[in-house]
């Protein structure tokens, strides 16, 4: 409890977390979860290196918690036929085995055409600059603009020769996405004959 109110929670809801340890301790399992709770303090911190005066050798991190936790299921009786499905069946509350992202969980909760479209990699006017992050990455270019007033923020990504597409944001939101070809369909040489 003290950690929690130091550090604050081990994991927050769509973190991924890791099972770091499993000890079985009579009629109890308990998990180490992404390294348990440990005050920071390594080796290193007791040992010194130098010519004149000594200075300590540390991470950078001496002192610091370690933000993990530990997990007890006690069964208050022997775990005997008790198989890793039965495990997973009980921490299903509180973990999820299946591997899902933080990105994967917040792309579940948009609309349906949005989820279509990012997984399409496309932009939609109506689109936030995180969705369109998740549907088509970091952009080649940025181009900045203020015309009769209004701010936009052009979004450029792809090069000639190619597909370009431009996503134009006026505040946090798109309000025009125009995809182009550039480059393509130039003339090509004729072939020089052979004798």
């Amino acid at each position: 409890m003290d950690a929690q109110k130091m550090g604050g929670p081990a994991a927050r809801v769509g973190d991924q977390v890791q099972i770091t340890k499993v000890t079985l301790d009579g009629d109890k399992i308990i998990f180490e979860i992404n390294g348990g709770i440990r005050d920071g303090r390594s080796f290193r911190d007791h040992i010194q290196l130098g010519v004149g005066m000594p200075t300590p050798i540390t991470n950078g991190q001496s002192g610091q918690v370690r933000m993990g936790t530990y997990l007890e299921l006690n069964f208050h009786k022997p775990m005997e036929n008790l198989t890793s499905a039965d495990v997973k069946m009980i921490l299903a509350p509180l973990l999820e085995f299946d591997k899902r992202s933080v990105t994967q969980l917040y792309t579940e909760t948009l609309p349906p055409e949005t989820q279509k479209a990012i997984a399409e990699r496309r932009a939609l006017v109506g689109m936030d600059r995180e969705q369109v992050l998740l549907a088509l990455g970091h952009p080649d270019r940025k181009y900045r603009e203020t015309k009769d007033g209004v701010d936009t923020e052009d979004w450029i990504f792809g090069a000639p020769p190619g597909k370009i597409t431009f996503v134009t944001f006026a505040g946090p939101k798109v309000i025009k996405v125009k995809e182009e070809y550039a480059g393509l369909g130039s003339q090509v040489a004729d072939p020089i004959p052979t004798p």
